[in-house]
């Protein structure tokens, strides 16, 4: 069949095209908005363990307390970093279903140089 004889199915096909990306970028849309909520909710009382155990390493503590102290530090900061992560995620997802689509390839091509 050639467009001549179905004059609507490019017509049709960008509308679906146009309906199916529409659909994906409220979906990008409330994932990002789920990312910024879990990052905030991890990242506040984060801030307040990191940070209490900041402050026990500069007490005067027994060597097995300060390795436990320090332990919780390196995972904590640890946390942070994925946390920080998550920020890049988000930005990637506001930028839309083609921004992501072009991050996603690019970091494709990254993997297969290394």
């Amino acid at each position: 069949m050639s467009q001549e004889e179905n004059p609507n199915t490019a017509e049709e096909l960008e509308q679906k095209l146009r309906s199916l990306t529409a659909d994906y970028q409220a979906k990008f849309d409330e994932m990002a908005e789920l990312v910024a909520r879990v990052r905030h909710e991890i990242n506040n009382p984060l801030t307040g363990v990191l940070g209490q155990a900041q402050l026990l390493l500069r007490e005067d503590l027994n060597e097995k307390t300060r390795k436990r102290v320090q332990t919780i530090e390196e995972l904590a900061i640890r946390m942070r970093d994925t946390v920080a992560q998550l920020r890049q995620v988000q930005r990637t997802m506001k930028g839309g279903v083609g921004n992501a689509i072009a991050e996603t390839d690019e970091a494709a091509d990254e993997s297969k140089d290394s």
